[in-house]
């Protein structure tokens, strides 16, 4: 989890450097995905780059909203700031809006309830090397709602 503007916890940065020291892709273990749930996009961009050519798989949650930024790093870690939600997306962030436009003008609001129209299931497809762990290839998807996806 990240640490910018989340509940305090270790040191993602020292947490991931001591694993990185200690295991080795492909001889640890065949295949290594970091979900790395964050708030700011800069951070999660800085794991995806210290774990290239470690993991094979970096993909980051917690903000709802798929980025458009699939792409395989420099030493062959597949990368997605944020894969997204499954949830409607007609909505703010999954939850009724109507709700949380009332919480955001301090008007009478109830505690946050999901949206109830069409969802959409979001997240990456990797194609991945068995000889190395690293990744050949990603594509992120959304399927169902109100979201497209761009090709």
């Amino acid at each position: 989890m990240g640490n910018v503007f989340m509940k305090k916890c270790d040191d993602v940065f020292k947490i991931a450097t001591e694993f990185i020291a200690q295991k080795e892709i492909s001889k640890d273990y065949d295949f290594l995905i970091v979900d790395f749930h964050g708030e700011i996009t800069s951070e999660k961009m800085a794991i995806g780059n210290l774990f290239d050519g470690y993991a094979t798989l970096v993909v980051g949650t917690h903000t709802h909203v798929p980025t458009n930024d699939a792409r395989i790093l420099k030493n062959g870690t597949s990368y997605i700031t944020d894969a997204g939600m499954c949830g409607d997306y007609d909505s703010v962030i999954g939850m009724n809006a109507q709700n949380s436009i009332n919480r955001f003008l301090k008007k009478e609001s109830i505690k946050h309830f999901p949206a109830n129209g069409e969802a959409s299931l979001s997240g990456v497809v990797v194609d991945c090397d068995v000889r190395n762990g690293l990744a050949k290839n990603i594509e992120s998807f959304i399927f169902g709602g109100s979201l497209k996806n761009i090709n």
